[in-house]
């Protein structure tokens, strides 16, 4: 239910978005888009192909353009200005979703220490609901692509997003004497360089695994094209790299051996398909 209630405020703020561009008298195209999910966390060995394809999800969502080319006011083209024939604003509601688990070097099926099988036994689940802008730049003309000169136009951008995350942890590690905080919250269920379970003091010391909700922010960066389908559609393939400002997003936060970790992002490849409006 709450996902649900998050998720209707992200549509009314895209669409009062839409409401107040409109007034400018800007054209706006409206569409959808998939696709699959690589999210770097701390989970699994950092930098390995066993983690980076194990830890994959998926991403949907809702985009909506604001050209500055065309002019829904007059149904003509706008003054012919460099950034007018180059330049889009894109604003998005979306939601990705991927399951968490330890891959690579330290649970190998050599591994059989009690430390590997507390890390087999740790998941979770990064979910999260962005909405945002980004500025997206075409080398090529905005309406020469529109008039067909061209079937394809590439992109690249750059934008913001506010990020809400719902993170989901779990173990099936069965600790011989567990104590009174449960199997998340008992320390020795799981990996001990993360923490001294002998002397961790619960409300003291920071614990590493979280299933607590919270916002943040998050830098998005893209590059793409689009391919002119018809004259009032367009499909798109566009390869976003994004990077949160937090690293409870996947709910785990470790220091590793006191060293300071990097904060959780994603690489998403998506699809897209955009109506002109």
């Amino acid at each position: 239910m709450l996902n649900l209630k998050r998720l209707a405020l992200l549509f009314c703020l895209l669409a009062l978005n839409q409401v107040a561009f409109s007034q400018l008298g800007f054209s706006h195209e409206l569409g959808v888009i998939a696709g699959p999910v690589e999210f770097r966390s701390d989970f699994g060995s950092r930098n390995e192909e066993a983690t980076n394809l194990g830890n994959s999800g998926i991403g949907i969502g809702i985009i909506h353009y604001i050209s500055f080319a065309y002019s829904a006011d007059c149904n003509c083209y706008t003054t012919d200005t460099y950034f007018n024939d180059h330049f889009k604003l894109r604003s998005e509601v979306s939601w990705n979703r991927t399951r968490l688990d330890h891959h690579g070097f330290w649970v190998q099926s050599d591994k059989v220490s009690i430390q590997a099988d507390q890390l087999r036994a740790h998941s979770g689940v990064a979910e999260n609901f962005d909405i945002g802008m980004q500025l997206e730049y075409f080398p090529l003309s905005i309406r020469s692509f529109q008039a067909f000169a061209y079937r394809i136009a590439p992109f690249v951008s750059l934008g913001a997003h506010y990020t809400t995350y719902s993170p989901k942890a779990k173990t099936t590690f069965a600790n011989p004497n567990p104590n009174a905080y449960g199997n998340i919250y008992d320390p020795s269920n799981f990996y001990s360089y993360w923490f001294d379970p002998q002397t961790y003091t619960p409300g003291v010391d920071p614990y590493p695994i979280s299933e607590q909700s919270g916002s943040d922010w998050s830098v998005v960066a893209s590059v793409g094209f689009r391919y002119k389908l018809t004259k009032l559609s367009d499909l798109m393939l566009d390869l976003r790299w994004q990077y949160y400002f937090s690293d409870w997003i996947d709910g785990l936060n470790h220091n590793w051996r006191n060293f300071d970790r990097y904060n959780d992002w994603l690489v998403w490849l998506n699809f897209g398909y955009v109506l002109y409006l």
